[in-house]
């Protein structure tokens, strides 16, 4: 791994979820593909949406989808915020908090007016705990360093399989919770990449690198 981290949304929920996959994942770079067609549908939504948001003509594109992922796009057109003004989209977004760089990539950031929204779609489910996903939280810190200046700022998690939105809004109280949230899960990370110990979770029977787990053990 290289010697100068930049935190991502994933690298963090996988340390929460286990140390030990951490590890596998982003110290020892070990990738072990994952065959999932639901990950690929994803990409076509998102690639799709990329490029009907520059304008790209995307008719054969729009031909090729199968019969739910036009269901799924057609959900994505028809949202409200998915057609304000884009700023950006496929955005990679890279930041500092106090020492630590954190990044992420969003799907669009648009805006009405002086509002503006980071809209992150969704075609599985949205996280459960949304308001303190580290997606969530990450994006906004990122978002409100990058803008400085807006009337307001809200994180919207577009579902597109209810065709529905979880909004999360943003103010400079909620900004100081999730700068103490990042700072002590990065520590505890850093803690634990300086002793090099990671501790196991014991519910990994679906986790990819499970043989693995039980072959050290």
């Amino acid at each position: 791994m290289k010697d100068f981290i930049t935190y991502s949304p994933a690298m963090l929920k996988t340390f929460k979820h286990c140390q030990k996959k951490f590890e596998y994942k982003y110290i020892m770079e070990l990738n072990i593909p994952i065959d999932n067609s639901k990950i690929q549908q994803g990409k076509n939504i998102h690639a799709l949406a990329s490029y009907y948001l520059r304008k790209y003509n995307i008719e054969k594109l729009e031909n090729a989808l199968n019969k739910n992922e036009k269901i799924l796009w057609n959900n994505l057109k028809n949202n409200n915020y998915f057609n304000f003004e884009t700023i950006q989209s496929e955005y990679n977004i890279t930041s500092k908090i106090s020492e630590y760089r954190i990044n992420g990539r969003l799907d669009a950031l648009v805006r009405q007016g002086e509002k503006y929204y980071i809209l992150d779609y969704k075609t599985g489910s949205i996280p459960k705990n949304a308001e303190q996903d580290y997606q969530t939280i990450i994006y906004l810190i990122i978002a409100d360093k990058l803008i400085q200046k807006y009337e307001s700022l809200n994180f919207v998690y577009i579902d597109l399989k209810n065709n529905t939105n979880k909004i999360i809004p943003f103010d400079n109280n909620i900004k100081k919770e999730y700068e103490i949230i990042l700072k002590e899960e990065i520590q505890n990370i850093e803690k634990c990449i300086k002793h090099n110990i990671y501790k196991k979770n014991s519910q990994c029977k679906m986790c990819e690198y499970d043989k693995i787990c039980n072959n050290q053990a």
